[in-house]
C-alpha cells in the first residue's frame, strides 16, 4: 500500500480528519484522536503505523517488517509500524486500520460519537 493508497483508505471511513504534521507524517484522526499515520517512504515500502490491542500487538511485533511503532510503543502503548517488506499485504492493513479506527472511535465519549454520528452499542 503507498502512501496514496493510504490516504485514499483512510479518508473513506467515517468521522475522519487529516493533517500533516511531524516532519511530512500523514496523520489521521477520529474524533481528534489519531487512529494511523503513514510515511516515512524508503522508495520499496511506505511506513504505516496504527493502534492494535495488546494481543494483536504481541503477534503482530513478531512479524518480519512489522515493529513497536517507534516513540509510541516506547511509552507503554499498543501501537506497530508496517515499515519493510515483507510486512503486512494491503487486505491485512486494510483490516487493522479498520479496527484502529472502531478502537480509537469507541474510546471517545457518548457524546463525540453521537456528534460524528458513530454508532454507539
Amino acid at each position: 500500500m503507498d502512501l496514496d493508497e493510504f490516504n485514499e483508505f483512510c479518508g473513506s471511513l467515517k468521522a475522519v480528519s487529516h493533517v500533516v504534521q511531524w516532519g511530512d507524517a500523514h496523520v489521521w484522526k477520529v474524533g481528534g484522536k489519531v487512529f494511523a499515520i503513514g510515511g516515512w517512504d524508503d522508495g520499496e515500502l511506505t511506513g504505516i503505523t496504527f493502534k492494535t490491542s495488546a494481543t494483536e500487538y504481541e503477534f503482530l511485533v513478531q512479524m518480519p517488517g512489522v515493529r513497536p511503532a517507534p516513540y509510541l510503543a516506547s511509552r507503554g502503548f499498543t501501537w506497530v509500524q508496517h515499515y519493510k517488506p515483507p510486512g503486512l499485504s494491503n487486505q491485512e492493513l486494510r483490516e487493522h486500520l479498520e479496527d484502529s479506527h472502531r478502537t480509537v472511535a469507541e474510546g471517545l465519549s457518548k457524546k463525540k460519537r453521537l456528534e460524528l454520528g458513530i454508532a454507539i452499542d
